[in-house]
């Protein structure tokens, strides 16, 4: 089943000074069925953070539309688009956007606190996803006390903690080292087959690789895209490798 649909979604802005128009999007069309796991890929200037603004619901696309179980989000009145938000989708951040001042425990706890859940609720739903994510022993912690790895685990509890119907990530293995990107990138792995739905914008070759399908965006549109199929991770690594190198010497796709 089709969770969300994107369809011929264009975006313009126009310019501060002098009122000059700039397409981001020029029409981006696909859909993202219950449970799966894509990632999107593109250059720099490609329109993937535009693309991933609208789908979080943060902008509106000029034309086109986006439905998340068949509703409209620019439909959405604005008063109450952030509770939308915060019920529906799950964010991961490259920098964590974690809050000093609280601990890994109240970061997690934070949306469901907006929310209006009861401690009880609140104790309840963190200690399986703490015990998931490995991060039991910190949650009394706070940020600037554990490893980004450890950070960025809290982030995903964060995310997770709402029961979302769609995880949007946004380059979050860029602020890890290597061993911290193998473990998310594990996690988000397990997460996945335990049902839940992950879009995820990375720059990273070996993060797309553990993802069932790459999107790839090119002048502000979906020119192509690679399934894993039955591919390994290292062959799938290398299909999209491949793909990317005929994005930037201007091939056409297969």
């Amino acid at each position: 089943m089709s969770i969300l649909q994107v369809n011929a979604v264009k975006k313009i802005y126009t310019t501060r000074f002098g009122g000059n128009q700039v397409q981001a999007l020029t029409n981006v069309s696909f859909e993202v069925e219950e449970g799966e796991y894509v990632a999107i890929m593109g250059e720099s200037g490609s329109g993937k953070t535009t693309l991933l603004n609208i789908l979080a619901a943060l902008d509106k696309p000029t034309s086109g539309t986006v439905r998340l179980d068949e509703k409209d989000l620019s439909k959405i009145k604005e008063s109450d688009i952030a509770a939308f938000r915060r019920d529906h989708l799950g964010f991961v951040f490259q920098e964590f956007n974690l809050l000093d001042t609280f601990s890994l425990e109240d970061n997690i706890y934070l949306p469901l606190v907006l929310s209006g859940k009861t401690p009880a609720e609140m104790k309840q739903k963190i200690v399986p996803i703490a015990e998931q994510l490995g991060i039991a022993s910190l949650l009394k912690k706070y940020p600037y006390e554990v490893s980004g790895g450890q950070k960025q685990r809290a982030a995903v509890a964060r995310a997770l903690i709402t029961d979302p119907r769609l995880i949007l990530a946004d380059e979050p293995t860029g602020a890890l080292d290597s061993r911290s990107t193998d473990e998310l990138l594990r996690l988000f792995g397990k997460i996945n087959q335990n049902g839940q739905t992950i879009l995820m914008v990375t720059h990273s070759v070996k993060a797309a690789s553990h993802a069932s399908r790459v999107l790839f965006i090119k002048d502000g549109e979906v020119y192509h895209q690679i399934y894993r199929g039955a591919s390994t991770e290292n062959e799938f690594y290398q299909k999209i490798s491949d793909t990317l190198t005929m994005l930037a010497t201007g091939g056409e796709h297969r």
